[in-house]
């Protein structure tokens, strides 16, 4: 215990203390959202993956999905390597750094108003923004508090809560995206060997890997079948390339993650930035899917010797739950004090970035339009570093309701937000033609898919509707899948639209 509680008081120390630093070289709103466009490789490489994987991998959706597919899931991770990083990086990285910088855009909602002339879209979609990354950042929180729980063996959930809150705004409100950025490159550090680690253990307990797999084929799935969940497509890959769709494509379309593209330094920068991040994504999102796939082997539904009992709600596994009990059963404790760390540094960047993304947001697309005197340099990062006390307020009082799981809240979240913005984003920096009308389109029908799934399917199911979703091969009555589908849409419909819209605004300047 004492060991535990003096390597988090040594994070803490450093996170603040990159904060002080980071805050002596914050002066401008460029300098607050975006470093001032001259952040290197390996920092927005580490933002990037770190930014990306969070408590909600880590611990959500390792549990659920290495529960279900076994060691197939190390696909999803795989998918977030290449699908998420390689391509993201090679097709949107160079692109949207010389297109932002010469429209002068610094958020998302500011692309695309400069890129399509409309007011209306930016205001739009800063409120898409602002609402739908609260749901995600109170997922981190959930998935950051049941790992403490297990760690101190205590209850602390809703003490976490309001500790990351606090950490994260005192670091952030002080350096901006500088300080976030360094701060990404430290916790990505511990990242890569926690990650590490932890897959040697969770394997070597069990006897080594040819054993491990073994065991987990005469264990039944879900369907009750053996022999499954240690093959290398699991036992339902349809469903599974959902979880990768959702996780990999969406990262295209978040303003978290395509924003560390306007703050790059240069091309030469993107082009090695690609490489680190492709490596950082292979090993920390692989290792926790490829973890996670062992689970069964440590965790069971009944009493069962040698294994933990998985809690029931609603008579359905608490998947939360799942991995912190087997980090629990498979390390040491004095690994269990880094892994509390590593989690803890995967949670913080990502909730950084959500949070300077939202306050930006809203300051820069909404607050500073509607007063009509100028603000000035120093009003607009004081009233930003004022939002992010807000946004962090809000986020903690959902993530107080223990019962909302990790892998549904972060679903709805990337599903209406990338399913909004991915199409209109992506076509935008490289189609003239794509117009408005098709980005009105995208947007609207994220959000009405993502709303009426939230409301008909989680909150107030209506059992023919779930019933008739979930007999479907490709099971929409998931969150996660239907996430996916509205990611598609975005692509397929935005220039198929834009095709009979009118004639599209296309900016001189680019």
């Amino acid at each position: 215990m004492v060991a535990k509680i003096i390597i988090f008081v040594i994070y803490v120390v450093v996170m603040l203390g990159i904060g002080i630093y980071a805050h002596r070289h914050t002066k401008t709103v460029k300098d607050f959202v975006l470093g001032g466009r001259n952040v290197g490789s390996w920092l927005t490489a580490f933002a990037y993956g770190t930014s990306y994987f969070s408590a909600v991998v880590f611990i959500g959706y390792a549990g659920q999905f290495g529960w279900s597919y076994g060691v197939s899931s190390f696909w999803i991770g795989i998918g977030n390597a290449f699908l998420g990083s390689t391509l993201a990086w090679i097709i949107l990285g160079k692109r949207t750094r010389n297109m932002t910088k010469k429209l002068d855009a610094k958020t998302m909602p500011e692309f695309f108003e400069k890129r399509y002339n409309s007011k209306g879209l930016k205001i739009f979609s800063a409120i898409i923004i602002f609402i739908f990354l609260i749901p995600y950042t109170a997922s981190v929180y959930n998935g950051l508090s049941r790992l403490f729980n297990m760690a101190f063996d205590m209850d602390l959930y809703k003490q976490v809560i309001i500790g990351m809150a606090v950490l994260t705004a005192a670091y952030v409100v002080l350096g901006g995206y500088a300080a976030t950025a360094i701060n990404d490159f430290v916790q990505g550090i511990v990242m890569l060997a926690g990650i590490v680690l932890v897959v040697l253990f969770i394997i070597n307990e069990k006897g080594g890997f040819s054993t491990a797999i073994d065991s987990l084929n005469l264990i039944p799935d879900s369907n009750g079948k053996t022999g499954t969940l240690g093959t290398l497509f699991g036992p339902d890959p349809i469903n599974l390339i959902g979880v990768a769709i959702l996780t990999s494509l969406g990262t295209w379309g978040l303003p978290q993650m395509v924003t560390k593209f306007y703050a790059i330094k240069d091309d030469r920068a993107v082009r090695q930035g690609t490489i680190i991040s492709t490596v950082f994504a292979i090993v920390v999102a692989g290792g926790s899917y490829f973890m996670g796939g062992f689970s069964r082997l440590y965790a069971t539904l009944t009493n069962e010797a040698g294994k933990t009992a998985v809690p029931l709600l609603n008579g359905k596994p608490q998947f939360d739950a799942i991995v912190p009990e087997m980090l629990k059963t498979a390390l040491p404790n004095i690994l269990i004090g880094l892994v509390v760390i590593l989690v803890l540094s995967a949670s913080m960047s990502t909730l950084s970035s959500l949070v300077l993304t939202s306050s930006s947001t809203m300051t820069i697309d909404l607050i500073k339009p509607a007063v009509k005197r100028n603000l000035g340099e120093k009003k607009e990062i004081l009233i930003m570093r004022g939002l992010i006390l807000v946004f962090l307020f809000i986020s903690v009082i959902i993530a107080f309701n223990k019962n909302a799981s990790i892998s549904t809240l972060m679903s709805y979240s990337w599903g209406a937000l990338s399913g909004a913005f991915l199409g209109p984003f992506m076509w935008g920096l490289f189609l003239k033609k794509i117009s408005k009308t098709a980005v009105y389109a995208s947007f609207t029908i994220a959000i009405v898919i993502t709303l009426l799934h939230m409301l008909l399917v989680s909150l107030y199911p209506v059992e023919s509707l779930v019933t008739a979703l979930s007999s479907l091969k490709f099971n929409l009555a998931s969150p996660v899948n239907a996430g996916a589908v509205t990611m598609v849409l975005s692509i397929i419909i935005t220039p198929i639209i834009s095709i009979f819209g009118k004639k599209a605004y296309y900016p001189e300047q680019i």
